[in-house]
């Protein structure tokens, strides 16, 4: 039976200080295994990974242009920054809205400065309100009710889970309740990465495909609005061409490569995200998705130092190999 393998070791003026331990499915769009680390079955909650799935089945239902601005917003878990708040009022006025039809917990900002400049937590705030403002809006233009739209009965709610198990290609192992207060679905890491893939080639979605290929294009079009300033989503989908990358509370991490119509899931075992960029920046050199001068521009996400008195005394270094299938 597979295991999580060592993912990322952390070196400390020249001592291995720890080890992070996870597992890694890259499937196409058939959900076919193409390579993996450690254990593809492993089952994880998606979390916010989900998110540019949430955000394709609301605005499919909502029926809608938006901007690319405004639909990077409702995929991202963003930081709580002056333009993340401001893109969120712009999806719920066009609902005829304002912040207090969230029904997010109050929060503070994600971003250290942001978070310092913030009177205290409000539901605008909480790094999901893009993606509860996106629902919003497809309760309005469909007229659900607006108070019940997190209960998982609820028609988007119901919506969000028939579309899981097409992206994924099979049902939900548990749904739960994440963070924000929304449904929340566990699945193999093969079944997300199987996602993923869907969304990098979203002809296998039906009817779901035109949103789906609009939530793709908002992120690559304007990856600020998804995380923002020093986020790894922001960070690598800036530098390369084309990739969606959005993580997921608890260690998750996922990704697209619409050119190679693949998708890849990372499950970090302690839950921390510090392994994501070297697991990922690995991933993606594998996969011949990285240019030598993306490669270059990524340093210091592909091997983050290690700090000792505000200077750089060591890093993080990946230390696995991909088995292909």
């Amino acid at each position: 039976m597979a295991s999580a393998v060592p993912l990322v070791r952390v070196f400390r003026s020249g001592v291995e200080e720890a080890v992070h331990l996870g597992s890694i499915a890259v499937a196409d769009e058939r959900g076919v295994l193409v390579a993996s680390a450690g254990d593809p079955g492993r089952v994880a909650f998606a979390r916010s990974s989900s998110k540019p799935l949430q955000a394709a089945v609301s605005l499919n239902l909502a029926d809608e242009e938006l901007s690319d601005a405004e639909i990077a917003v409702m995929c991202g878990s963003h930081n709580g920054e002056d333009v993340h708040i401001e893109t969120v009022r712009k999806v719920l006025g066009r609902a005829g809205l304002g912040f207090s039809a969230l029904r997010c917990p109050p929060a503070l900002p994600l971003d250290p400065e942001a978070a310092r400049a913030a009177s205290g937590p409000r539901p605008e705030l909480h790094n999901c309100s893009g993606k509860h403002a996106g629902m919003l809006l497809a309760c309005v233009r469909r007229g659900f009710d607006l108070d019940s739209y997190r209960e998982p009965g609820h028609p988007i709610q119901q919506s969000i889970l028939s579309a899981v198990g097409l992206a994924s290609g099979s049902p939900p192992v548990a749904v739960g309740i994440d963070g924000c207060g929304i449904p929340v679905h566990a699945l193999p890491l093969l079944s997300l990465a199987t996602m993923y893939a869907r969304l990098a080639r979203p002809e296998r979605l039906d009817s779901l495909a035109p949103a789906a290929a609009s939530a793709v294009r908002g992120m690559v079009s304007e990856p600020y609005l998804v995380a923002g300033r020093e986020r790894v989503c922001t960070l690598v989908m800036r530098a390369v061409s084309g990739v969606i990358v959005k993580v997921g509370a608890e260690g998750l991490l996922c990704a697209a490569l619409p050119e190679k119509g693949l998708g890849i899931a990372i499950k970090v075992e302690d839950g921390s995200g510090r392994p994501w960029g070297p697991s990922l920046l690995r991933v993606l050199k594998f996969l011949d998705a990285l240019s030598s001068d993306e490669e270059a521009s990524l340093e210091a996400v592909a091997h983050p130092p290690v700090l000792g008195g505000g200077q750089s005394v060591g890093e993080l270094r990946p230390d696995f190999e991909l088995l292909t299938s």
